[in-house]
């Protein structure tokens, strides 16, 4: 005998919430689950009437749900929203093309206005040209750095009062626990919660579905029939969130409640009150948010034009300051930023002035500098 759902109790379940075990019909599943957003948005007060929201689009699940969902709840609650999709393409051959297709059908279908943002724009490089000269490891490092700032920067020249990325509650228990294993205790404080004061960032954040579950949100998807891209990155089987990633599923089976548990911890987390966190300043390069003189983009930008892919990633502060201060690295210290030997013949890529895309250096301080690039739409 058919299940009945538990919330209208006539029409036969079409499935068991994996976030409350309750049996619901496909109609009151999609009522709960958009109710639940938009109490959500109302008890964060994630948004004010008249913002320009830039929704990160990356053609994924979870962004593509975030989009249908900001529009479907912008109009039936009178949020007074502009809501706009935003999207980065990374440069990953096979992967990024076909998922702003996604994005761009999703354009099409909901009359959302749509902008594009590069890295070989904004950064002379692309993803798969850095994962070349870096080999198979650290490529999410270097992505994800340039990833949040290429957000920023594009949420500014549409003149975003904030963006909305579709992070959900399995994101955010992985987070929890990647920085609680790397003892990243600023990060902890700042990274569970449902909308940031502008965070690492430039413009505030805010994480909609940060209390939906991964497996809810491709149910929603589902049933709504939405089209998104499902193939993960080529780059994130090494990546660190992976390892995290498989914990969370083995806590989530001996205890399914663990996803929420993990966020609300993140959200409660208590530090020492004298604790000394980074000081935010600006980057003396390209004027971007950073706790250093120089912004995390710019610093792996200096390696990459170095031909030195290491240099921003991991302890080598004194070999960063031996560059700075002019002085020439040893052949062994340059193999441990990431440089070729001579004898194998390989030498870094002849890159154009300022990068793939001609980038011109500035001159400061007697040295060649490059930050990112200045774009307009």
């Amino acid at each position: 005998m058919p299940t009945t759902c538990s919330a209208c109790g006539t029409s036969p379940a079409a499935l068991r919430r994996p976030r409350t075990g309750h049996a619901l019909c496909r109609a009151c599943f999609l009522a709960a689950f958009e109710e639940e957003t938009h109490r959500a948005i109302v008890a964060g007060r994630l948004f004010r009437p008249g913002e320009t929201v830039a929704i990160g689009a990356s053609g994924g699940k979870d962004s593509t749900v975030l989009a249908h969902l900001l529009q479907l709840l912008n109009q039936r609650h009178g949020y007074g929203l502009h809501l706009v999709l935003l999207s980065v393409d990374e440069g990953i051959a096979g992967y990024r093309d076909a998922s702003l297709a996604a994005v761009r059908r999703h354009h099409h279908r909901s009359g959302l206005p749509l902008h594009v943002i590069s890295y070989r724009e904004l950064y002379g490089w692309s993803m798969d040209r850095i994962a070349r000269h870096l080999g198979p490891r650290n490529n999410c490092t270097f992505c994800g750095v340039f990833r949040r700032q290429a957000l920023d920067r594009g949420a500014l020249l549409l003149g975003a009062d904030k963006i909305a990325t579709g992070h959900n509650a399995d994101d955010v228990a992985e987070t929890v626990l990647m920085n609680f294993l790397r003892g990243d205790v600023g990060r902890l404080r700042r990274g569970a919660g449902a909308g940031t004061a502008g965070g690492e960032g430039a413009v505030p954040r805010c994480k909609p579905l940060r209390h939906a579950y991964e497996k809810e949100i491709v149910l929603y998807a589902y049933f709504q029939g939405l089209d998104y891209f499902s193939t993960e990155c080529v780059y994130a089987p090494q990546a660190y969130r992976g390892y995290a990633r498989t914990l969370l599923k083995d806590l989530e089976a001996a205890r399914p409640s663990a996803v929420a548990d993990l966020g609300h911890s993140g959200e409660r987390l208590s530090l020492r009150s004298d604790l000394r966190l980074p000081a935010r300043g600006t980057c003396q390069r390209c004027g971007y948010v950073a706790s250093q003189p120089l912004c995390k983009a710019c610093v792996l930008l200096e390696g990459l034009d170095r031909g030195l892919p290491k240099l921003g990633i991991g302890k080598h502060q004194r070999l960063r300051d031996k560059l700075r201060d002019g002085q020439p690295l040893t052949e062994e210290e340059r193999r441990r930023l990431g440089a070729p030997a001579e004898a194998d013949g390989e030498v870094p890529e002849q890159q154009e002035p300022g990068g793939e895309s001609g980038v011109q250096d500035k001159e400061r301080g007697g040295r060649n500098l490059r930050g990112p690039r200045d774009l307009d739409f």
